[in-house]
């Protein structure tokens, strides 16, 4: 299992450990859930996939979206500062901020 990190699980709504494979199942289940993709596709994600660009359901009005659902199912707190497109360029990336946001 996956290192673990102290935060907010909104799955549950309480305080409680949460690992860097709850963080990865949230977010293709988040990115299933908003982009359509399915529970196939979603985890088909690998580290390298593409996203912003690459997957045609991932476009710029998608990401206020799946922003907002990671602050919702992650319980964190994302700053507009935080955001470049460098975060949606691959999974990896956007699952790296995840648990970065989530270890606080």
């Amino acid at each position: 299992m996956g290192a673990r990190v102290e935060g907010l699980c909104a799955i549950h709504g309480e305080e409680k450990t949460v690992t860097d494979s709850i963080v990865d199942a949230t977010l293709r289940a988040l990115l299933a859930d908003i982009l359509g993709l399915g529970d196939e596709r979603a985890a088909a994600l690998t580290e390298d996939s593409g996203l912003f660009g690459e997957l045609p359901e991932f476009d710029s009005m998608a990401v206020a979206t799946v922003l907002t659902e990671m602050e919702d199912r992650l319980g964190i707190i994302i700053d507009d500062d935080e955001i470049d497109g460098e975060i949606f360029e691959t999974y990896g990336k956007l699952l790296a901020f995840s648990r970065r946001k989530v270890a606080g």
